[in-house]
């Protein structure tokens, strides 16, 4: 499907435009439930005129909602009324919840009967989805005309991630960087109007986005897949060998699993010809347990910070790998400059480490409602003296190799990837010293052999890891607290007098 004979302005638009050319075509299934693309402009272009109605446009509408097809309607609605949507975690703690909301301060929040409560006691202003569903309006254009008059640099989307201090940093991504990310996957990867979409990603994160986005601009088939199944590796392979799909975007812990669990054998997933994995790095012996298994599937490696839409570099592997091979991060998508800076600014040489930095359609346009930050990391270019021009600073090192492919090297602060999700290792221990107050001292490392987030810490008192996660539990998402809790009768400190990091991490690391 070429993309060049579609709207290129505001996705939302692009969606109407979908559903006009393929009316009768399979848009979503999940569960039992599934519509058509006329089906699923006609709920929610529905939405999309009663929001407007309540709130008008051009504002964020957050939508707090457990079932799977009930986040894509409502998103797709929000998009329909003029508005920016962004979605909260179900599953996370309410202070978590509440802080979101706090920084963002949404027009409404979307929510259904099962979390009305939840949100009653966290926000005043909301909305049910059943309520704007009440009655279906006659004249469908009357309600998606304001859609229609969003340009590409109005905010599309609002995903939260990890914040320093307790607070998530809600970034900013306008429809200008999700199109120019799919004309990139159009150049490379020609997806056809028969892709079936296998989406396991929360529907908080941005793979979910772009696999509505896919839905939406190349008419595919969007299988949103329980979450229950997410914990059942073999249920899960039963469940795709079943729906047939022929696409797969997810992070490799669950395919790490499945390898390390030896699932594939007797599942038939030959329908999947294309397979992305992002987030996290995938270890080079369970990939190839993979490669070996589905030959005739194409892999590629992504890479990018929710900061930077989707990703920004892509590796297609060609070929099974030594098992002491680093998969590489690739090259630049199409539109994306990506380039690596050395201690002194200076554009680093052939395998030179130093961090990966960003520029071009792809960033983000800030954090909401948060300048400082905002001003810390998307910065000028250092290289570029002549006139305004901002990157981001990601804080992962890497480097160019001889062969002209960007390498992975690690983390430059406590900024790491676990389980798909980003995270501050700052937050967590600001939440257990200062907030809850469990410890005087400590420190959150992460054990990437393991794949364990570690809390190191002194204390007067004994604490069991069982009151540690008891307590964390009401304060952040399953997915932040620590594994493995270490206590130190002093912890190892630098020259400067402030805890050697890299010190505990190195001891953590040998003692596994």
């Amino acid at each position: 499907m070429m993309l060049n004979e579609f709207n290129r302005i505001n996705v939302a638009a692009q969606f109407l435009r979908t559903a006009e050319l393929y009316p009768d075509k399979l848009a979503l299934i999940y569960n039992e439930e599934k519509y058509s693309f006329d089906e699923l402009k006609r709920v929610c272009s529905n939405i999309g005129y009663n929001l407007k109605k309540s709130i008008g446009s051009g504002t964020i509408v957050a939508a707090f909602l457990d079932g799977k097809s009930s986040v894509v309607i409502a998103d797709l609605g929000i998009l329909l009324s003029g508005n920016c949507f962004m979605n909260l975690d179900v599953a996370a703690p309410k202070e978590r919840v509440r802080n979101v909301i706090a920084q963002t301060r949404p027009s409404v929040i979307i929510t259904d009967k099962a979390s009305e409560n939840i949100i009653k006691e966290i926000y005043n202003n909301y909305l049910l989805l059943d309520d704007l569903l009440c009655f279906l309006i006659e004249n469908m254009s009357e309600g998606i005309i304001e859609s229609l008059g969003r340009i590409d640099t109005d905010p599309f989307c609002i995903i939260n991630t990890s914040g320093t201090t307790g607070t998530p940093k809600s970034v900013v991504l306008n429809h200008r960087s999700f199109i120019d990310f799919m004309y990139w996957a159009d150049s490379v990867y020609s997806f056809t109007y028969g892709e079936r979409i296998a989406s396991l990603s929360p529907v908080v994160f941005d793979i979910y986005v772009y696999e509505l986005c896919m839905m939406i601009y190349f008419a595919s088939t969007l299988i949103m897949i329980p979450a229950k199944l997410a914990t059942f590796p073999y249920r899960l392979l039963q469940y795709l060998e079943k729906m047939e799909p022929t696409f797969l975007f997810w992070v490799p812990t669950i395919m790490v699993n499945i390898a390390n669990r030896d699932m594939l054998n007797g599942i038939n997933l030959s329908t999947i010809k294309k397979i992305w994995f992002a987030g996290e790095v995938f270890p080079t012996k369970q990939f190839n347990y993979w490669y070996e298994r589905m030959p005739e599937t194409q892999f590629t490696n992504l890479y990018g910070p929710i900061e930077i839409t989707v990703d920004c570099t892509y590796y297609i592997i060609n070929g099974k790998l030594d098992d002491s091979e680093e998969i590489p991060l690739g090259y630049p998508c199409k539109n994306s400059g990506v380039f690596i800076l050395n201690s002194n600014n200076e554009l680093a040489g052939v395998n030179e480490e130093g961090e990966i930095c960003v520029r071009g359609t792809s960033l983000a346009m800030g954090y909401y409602n948060d300048k400082k930050n905002t001003e810390k990391h998307f910065v000028q270019n250092p290289l570029n003296s002549m006139y305004p021009e901002l990157i981001y600073r990601t804080g992962d090192i890497g480097l160019v190799d001889e062969r002209g492919l960007i390498m992975f090297k690690g983390r430059r602060d406590s900024l790491i990837k676990h389980l798909g999700y980003r995270i501050e290792l700052n937050e967590i221990e600001h939440v257990i010293i200062n907030v809850l107050q469990l410890v005087e001292n400590g420190c959150a490392v992460y054990n990437y052999d393991q794949r364990q987030i570690v809390f190191v810490y002194e204390s007067k008192n004994d604490i069991s890891p069982k009151l540690f996660r008891s307590k964390l539990a009401q304060k952040l998402p399953k997915y932040m607290i620590p594994t493995i809790y270490v206590k130190m009768s002093i912890m190892p400190t630098n020259t400067n007098g402030k805890l050697d990091r890299l010190k505990i991490c190195n001891l953590i690391n040998k003692d596994k």
